[in-house]
């Protein structure tokens, strides 16, 4: 029986397409970046790309559509294998799935002189696809428990079609219901998966540590009653946004998710940021829904794009930050340790989260803060890409036995 090793040693093509996290994360993390150097100068007028999404809307869709979509690739082509015991997916059918994302992000750039139909249809054909391929998998595989995150992925990809929606009939797509929807669809993805990660790998650190101080279990009766509350309080969210409902039970997901976050002894993980940095990605989730509590029932707080950032920038920004790190080390055989360059990119990260959101608290400064919450994300996100490209680029290295 071939095994993934085997799969992939066979391949005698490019590396980077030796297993899915390569070229998507590689690729997320330059977009992430080009992305952000073109939307600073596009601030003050400087840049105008010839796409039909308002600057603001076009800003929204690749950080969450374009980079989130690439990073989830990333991630599931890599675990569903493990999932299922199926052998990934490499080589030619790989690259054709890169090509797809990368063809929407042309699409959406350039979608000024193209009909919106047609744009629309280029850029939902990667999601569709792929979301395809894993659901063969996951079904192939008779992986039921794992459904969920694909129904997840199917939310995600209504959420970008709604998006293209809203934004061709001319409104304000950065604030609509897509949006909210695709980002909604993004927590509670952290809010799984991670809920799975994040106390295991916890776990497994500081067993070798002999800890007396361990994570609780995941997905205990406390976990699911904390996900049932956080998926209705997104769902609220989506659709009655300033609703003093919503604010309530976003507030009562916060507290939930914050004593679920506690629940996991991060503060006995600071040894190793590799690990301690999952548990402050996490963090922006309640974070992220007590902001956004806090600006529907207290209007002015921080904006209610401001507020929104805590997830778009902290939960989604830092958290997939933090899984590329670790899967970029942990499948290129090296120590799962992080170094002063992935520390680095962490801090100018939340840095970079925090600029943002300042600048709904400050608003007279906030030209001076985006600014800075620019170039603290070009220098994270091009940071991996310097610090972790080689590993990405080059060929595996094979194992001695």
């Amino acid at each position: 029986m071939t095994t993934t090793t085997e799969r992939m040693r066979a391949w005698t093509g490019p590396a980077i397409l030796t297993f899915g996290f390569r070229p998507f994360f590689f690729g997320a993390t330059v977009c992430a970046a080009l992305a952000m150097a073109l939307w600073v100068p596009m601030l003050s007028g400087h840049v105008v790309l010839p796409t039909a999404f308002d600057p603001v809307s076009w800003h929204a869709h690749e950080f969450l559509f374009g980079y989130l979509g690439a990073v989830v690739a990333g991630f599931l082509l890599t675990a569903v294998p493990n999932w299922t015991g199926r052998l990934p997916i490499v080589g030619w059918r790989l690259g054709m799935l890169v090509g797809l994302w990368l063809m929407g992000r042309v699409a959406v750039a350039v979608s000024g002189s193209v009909p919106a139909l047609p744009v629309a249809m280029v850029d939902l054909a990667f999601p569709v696809v792929f979301a395809m391929l894993i659901a063969r998998e996951i079904v192939a595989g008779k992986n039921w428990r794992n459904l969920i995150v694909l129904a997840m992925l199917g939310v995600f990809i209504l959420g970008n079609a709604l998006f293209h929606w809203e934004a061709a009939k001319g409104g304000y797509a950065a604030q609509g219901h897509g949006l909210r929807l695709g980002l909604g669809a993004g927590i509670m993805m952290i809010a799984v998966i991670g809920g799975r990660v994040v106390p295991s790998f916890t776990r497994n650190w500081l067993v070798k540590r002999r800890s007396t101080v361990l994570p609780a279990p995941p997905m205990q009766s406390f976990d699911k009653m904390a996900l049932l509350i956080l998926l209705i309080s997104l769902g609220l969210w989506v659709v009655l946004p300033l609703g003093t409902l919503t604010g309530l039970v976003l507030a009562l997901a916060a507290v939930l998710h914050a004593l679920r976050l506690a629940r996991w002894a991060g503060h006995r993980t600071l040894a190793e940021p590799l690990v301690t940095v999952l548990h402050a990605g996490y963090a922006f989730v309640p974070l992220g829904a007590l902001a956004l509590a806090a600006e529907i029932l207290l209007p002015g707080s921080f904006g209610m794009a401001g507020a929104q950032h805590f997830w778009m920038a902290g939960a989604i920004g830092l958290m997939t930050l933090a899984v590329m790190t670790r899967a970029t080390l942990g499948h290129t055989g090296q120590a799962l340790t992080a170094g002063a360059g992935t520390v680095a990119i962490y801090l100018a990260l939340i840095l970079s989260v925090f600029a943002r959101v300042a600048g709904g608290v400050w608003p007279e400064f906030s030209g001076r803060l985006h600014m800075a919450a620019g170039l603290f994300w070009v220098a994270a996100f091009g940071g991996f890409a310097v610090v972790y490209g080689a590993l990405l680029l080059r060929p595996p290295v094979a194992k001695r036995v």
